[in-house]
């Protein structure tokens, strides 16, 4: 289990984190989302032991992770930009992670091959996309208690993405490998991760089960046989837009009396429709600047 507790972390005078505390339980493939700037890579640096907090501290089972080989060894980081030599090859690449982790080159090759990456090949030669694959097979390989990923998807073309989420899934089921990742690809996030939190204005907004916080919103469209506005519906909206004789609903509550309340002006059908993850996040993020 990652613990983190009352997590403070500034760059000179420019505050990124404060009093952030977060839980992220064994086995999950957790989420970090957040609008450009909100603090997500620091925090996954963090995480990884490469920058030291302000204040607070991040524990993996109970042990800090700042300055603690024994708990870096478990854990596999792999950033927006990973560094390599310049004319380091993924076959050296990998003899160097073997001395750190119980690396399996089995499965190494495995994702080399279905990548098709020439392992003897300098990768500053490689595209963004093929290194990007190369350090994706590094850490599938390397088999982590845990694993952090920073823009996990950026690069992959979309059946390296299936491929890449489809592995992410064994690792947790096989390993019981608890998996971070920092993403702006919401969709892709969704088709994934069991659990997620929204990093905004330094801390925590929102976090826990995914699937329970899109069920908490709610999202109608309803048609009319005249036109209507907001005045006809007096119950409390996210959002609400309206073209002509058909009006949208995002709202929260009970279905059974939003949709009572939308019958009473006599509507010609009305339907829910999912809330996905990239509307839940736009929601929660419109809202957090309106209560600023």
């Amino acid at each position: 289990m990652i613990e983190i507790k009352d997590l403070d972390k500034s760059y000179g005078k420019q505050q990124v984190l404060h009093g952030l505390n977060l839980v992220i339980p064994d086995g999950r493939v957790y989420g970090l989302v957040g609008v450009n700037g909100a603090g997500k890579s620091t925090l996954m640096r963090l995480m990884a032991g490469v920058l030291k907090a302000d204040a607070g501290g991040i524990f993996y089972d109970g042990q800090e992770i700042y300055e603690n080989v024994n708990v870096k060894s478990k854990i596999f980081f792999l950033p927006d930009d990973p560094y390599y030599g310049g004319s380091t090859s993924g076959k050296q690449l990998a003899e160097l992670y073997k001395t750190y982790y119980s690396f399996d080159d089995s499965v190494f090759q495995k994702w080399c091959d279905q990548f098709s990456l020439k392992l003897t090949v300098p990768i500053h030669n490689f595209s963004k996309g093929m290194k990007r694959q190369m350090f994706v097979a590094l850490a599938l390989a390397s088999r982590p208690k845990y694993l952090l990923l920073d823009e996990a998807f950026d690069g992959l073309d979309p059946n390296a993405r299936l491929s890449f989420k489809r592995a992410l899934i064994e690792l947790s089921e096989e390993n019981s490998c608890t998996t971070v990742i920092a993403s702006h690809s919401l969709r892709e996030l969704s088709d994934i991760c069991s659990d997620f939190a929204l990093i905004g204005k330094g801390t925590v907004l929102q976090s826990g089960d995914l699937m329970d916080h899109l069920g908490s919103v709610h999202k109608f469209q309803a048609a009319f046989s005249r036109d209507v506005s907001r005045s006809d519906f007096p119950f409390d909206c996210i959002k609400f837009e309206c073209t002509g004789r058909v009006a949208q609903f995002i709202v929260r509550g009970d279905t059974g009396k939003i949709r009572a309340a939308i019958a009473n002006a006599a509507p010609l059908f009305v339907e829910e429709i999912p809330v996905d993850f990239e509307e839940y996040f736009l929601i929660e993020t419109e809202q957090g600047r309106e209560n600023q």
